[in-house]
Parts: C-alpha cells; structure tokens; sequence
C-alpha cells in the first residue's frame, strides 16, 4: 500500500516539474525582452527541476540514488541564480536602454 502512495506522489511530482517546464518554454518564447525571458527561464528551471527531481527521489526510495539526485538538486538550485545574475548584469550592461532605466540613484 505506502508503495503505491510513493509511486503515486512522486509521479504528481514529476508530471509537476514537467508541466512547469512547459510553461518555462512558453514563457521564453512569449516574452520580448531578454529579462523577461530570462526570469521565466530561471524560475522554471528552479521549480521544474526541484519538483522533477523529488519525485523521482519518492519514485527510487531513500536510497544512495536518491542522495545524489537531493545533491544534483542542491547544486542546480545554487547554481542557477548566480547563472541568472549574471546574465542580466551582462545584458544591463551592454544594452544601452536599460543602463538609463537601471541606474541607481544615490
């Protein structure tokens, strides 16, 4: 019985992530400006892969498997807004309308 609950969770889990991952791509290619994209980008990948990867952590048991899935999470979470970051400060800086939108003012 907890078997098929796992399975179960896990697979709403999964089919979460992949369903996030779908709005992920509509939202890259809907949107006009590169940090609209770049934010559905990032915040889908950070959903997508979290839920996605959990319940294929559920799906697999607690196991030594799912600790390298937990530590591939962890990684992709860490690494994915500093990615982000400096994607827009790389945009803001070359593109010359939005250095005068984003200028602090002091």
């Amino acid at each position: 019985m907890w078997e098929w609950i796992r399975f179960l969770a896990g697979a709403v889990l999964l089919c979460a992530g992949l369903i996030t991952f779908a709005l992920e791509v509509f939202g890259v290619y809907r949107f006009h400006f590169v940090m609209n994209r770049m934010h559905a980008a990032a915040m889908g990948d950070t959903l997508g892969i979290g839920s996605s990867m959990l319940g294929l952590i559920l799906m697999s048991g607690f196991n030594f498997t799912s600790l390298k899935l937990f530590l591939v999470v962890v990684f992709l979470w860490l690494a994915s807004p500093v990615s982000s970051h400096l994607i827009a400060k790389l945009e803001r800086s070359t593109d010359e309308e939005l250095k005068d939108f984003c200028e602090v003012k002091r």
